[in-house]
């Protein structure tokens, strides 16, 4: 009696379970789908033709002298931006200004400054007075010279001060003299470069993620804050990209040029809010993020940099004896 009760339980509850199974593939398959035709709408379509200067006259980049600010310095200009560069080094931007002159026959105008100090902004305020800004490119920062222990790193003190003040002052204080101008004429791109560090706490790199991270949530805040008014502000998560700054000299796939990752990464201008602007970047963005638990990544990152650490002093202990042997040989 028993047995039967239960099959007719069963068959009853059969043609419910069938259309709850088949409603959860539907809905499996529609997002698959879906997630297949954003990523072919961001990835191979993409929207290039955005970044225009219809936008506005002016393109403003800080960093722009070296790594991927002096490409998008030179991506802009091949678009046909008026070029605003700013950076530390007087002879580094009048060699870049001129070769964008030469190159892509745009005006140039430049502005010596050190992001580590904070009274700078007055006189970037002055630059950029009366300029039709289309963009802004918030490039600069700083990280580490080796991989280290928080209390380990020298002159502790005035490393914090100046990475805080290059990697989130900057994009605050160059933000708030770009946006309201663009908010009056209902249009404007704001790039603000992060890492993909800022996406996971990373040891021995520990103030420099947290700095990215913080660009990271400063831009998705203020795009939704004024998205409706026209603007785009995205937030751009690289992995590692051969420059000066990474110390990689051959590029890879997953290691490209800076030319390379800036094609890619303004394609994806105003399709994503948050992105690693880098379609092998994206695939590690997301293995890192939605596969592999956080405390897997940051083990494996403390790890990683442990090693980097010992590498680093190792060679420069190698040096100092070098140096020393030479010295009093003499």
């Amino acid at each position: 009696m028993k047995w039967m009760n239960a099959e007719e339980t069963l068959r009853r509850a059969e043609t419910p379970l069938f259309w709850v199974g088949a409603f959860t593939v539907a809905c499996l398959v529609l997002w698959l789908l879906y997630r297949l035709l954003s990523g072919f709408r961001i990835w191979v379509l993409g929207n290039g033709q955005l970044l225009s200067p219809k936008l506005g006259k002016w393109a403003v980049v800080t960093g722009a002298t070296d790594g991927i600010g002096k490409s998008y310095a030179e991506e802009l200009a091949r678009r046909g931006f008026a070029m605003m560069l700013i950076s530390r080094s007087q002879d580094k931007l009048d060699y870049v200004a001129k070769s964008l002159e030469e190159q892509f026959k745009v005006e140039t105008r430049t502005i010596a400054v050190d992001f580590g100090k904070t009274d700078i902004y007055p006189k970037i305020e002055a630059g950029l007075a009366g300029l039709e800004i289309g963009v802004l490119v918030n490039n600069v920062g700083v990280s580490y010279p080796y991989p280290e222990y928080y209390l380990h790193i020298p002159d502790l003190d005035s490393f914090i001060t100046n990475m805080i003040n290059v990697n989130m002052t900057s994009v605050c204080q160059m933000t708030r003299l770009v946006l309201p101008r663009m908010t009056e004429r209902s249009k404007g791109v704001i790039l603000n470069i992060s890492s993909a560090s800022g996406m996971y706490p990373v040891p021995l790199l520990t103030v420099y993620s947290a700095t990215k991270a913080f660009v990271d949530f400063f831009s998705r805040g203020l795009q939704e804050e004024y998205r409706r008014q026209g603007i785009i502000i995205q937030s751009v998560l690289p992995f590692f990209v051969a420059t000066k700054m990474t110390r990689i000299r051959r590029p890879t796939l997953d290691k490209p040029t800076p030319e390379r990752y800036v094609a890619a990464e303004l394609t994806t201008v105003g399709l994503q809010s948050q992105t690693n602007g880098y379609f092998p970047h994206a695939v590690m963005g997301w293995v890192t993020t939605k596969l592999v638990p956080s405390s897997i990544v940051i083990f494996l990152g403390a790890r990683m940099n442990r090693l980097q650490r010992t590498g680093y002093l190792h060679r420069r202990k190698l040096r100092e004896q070098k140096n020393g042997a030479s010295l009093k040989s003499e």
